[in-house]
């Protein structure tokens, strides 16, 4: 059985899921029939890792495409996940997605809240809390994905970029920044494509995919996404199954809307708090990324 080739390796809520869905539909790329499946970054703590055969499985159904690969966000921030892949697929091609790291912690935010994840809903009040959480202290009361909690661990980028750039070589890594994929999707779509090595003249639906995402009832996210239920429910139904049914659940139980803007004084806080970062990932990628850091945005986000 052939193994992945390609890595989507994050940043989460930098859109790794539209890419995903954008290069599933080319013809001659096979993606993962479970986005995100977390095989890899064995020093997180993602609940759900796969076995070896189960992460096979994801890509049994590739037949002569020339490219089959994966997403999965936990493995840009993962101190391991770079070493590890290598191991498993040497010439893998590898592709990161960033975007301002003040915009993605407070998309972050919002996504393990939707999960059930997180329970300080004020964005503030839960950065606030990182330092008390590294000493075991205010945990929300069902965590399951502690990582994304740390919410400045998550966009510490240049770090993260670095590991890549020197486990695969800059030739195998091709960084994309969020802010050009939505301006000029079609441009990076094509760029990626020969990155990978396929036809690149392939136009995919360009549809806007994992827009922000809140739940209609409480009680209702609890169960669906708890996996302490999910694992009841596994002994009764089987996988696919499990995941039809309750798949369905969350999506009746989902409501799309964009986020409040994020409040000026605290933007402009974590703005000057992250401009040394952005300035060492401006000098890693050879490209001035400052401007994260500057005009302070009132639009509404997803």
């Amino acid at each position: 059985m052939r193994k992945p080739d390609f890595f989507i390796v994050g940043a989460p809520r930098c859109g790794t899921t539209a890419m995903f869905q954008y290069l599933e539909q080319h013809p001659q790329i096979f993606g993962a029939t479970w986005k995100e499946p977390h095989f890899f970054g064995t020093d997180t703590n993602y609940p759900r890792r796969p076995s070896l055969e189960q992460y096979l499985s994801y890509f049994e159904a590739a037949k002569d495409e020339k490219r089959i690969g994966e997403a999965s966000t936990s493995y840009l921030f993962s101190k391991l996940a770079a070493t590890e892949i290598k191991a498993f697929s040497s010439s893998a091609r590898i592709i990161i997605m960033l975007r301002d790291p003040v915009e993605t912690m407070y998309s972050v935010h919002s996504m393990v809240l939707y999960w059930r994840n997180e329970d300080i809903e004020d964005f503030e009040a839960a950065l606030a809390a990182e330092e008390d959480r590294r000493k075991g202290l205010r945990w929300p009361s069902k965590p399951h994905i502690i990582n994304y909690l740390f919410y400045r661990d998550v966009v510490k980028y240049a770090k993260q970029v670095r590991r890549y750039f020197e486990v695969f070589g800059r030739e195998n890594v091709q960084v994309i920044i969020f802010d050009d994929f939505k301006k000029f999707a079609p441009k990076v779509y094509g760029e990626t494509l020969i990155f990978l090595g396929v036809e690149p003249g392939f136009q995919p639906d360009f549809t806007v995919v994992n827009s922000n995402s809140t739940f209609r009832s409480k009680r209702l996210q609890d169960f669906v996404m708890d996996p302490r239920w999910k694992r009841i429910r596994q002994k009764i139904l089987p996988g696919r199954l499990d995941g039809k049914v309750f798949g369905r659940l969350r999506v009746l139980n989902t409501s799309r809307k964009l986020r409040q803007s994020m409040d000026p004084a605290l933007r402009a806080c974590l703005q000057r708090e992250f401009l040394p970062e952005v300035e060492q990932l401006s000098e890693l990628l050879g490209r001035d990324l400052t401007f994260w850091c500057r005009a302070a945005s009132s639009e509404k986000t997803a």
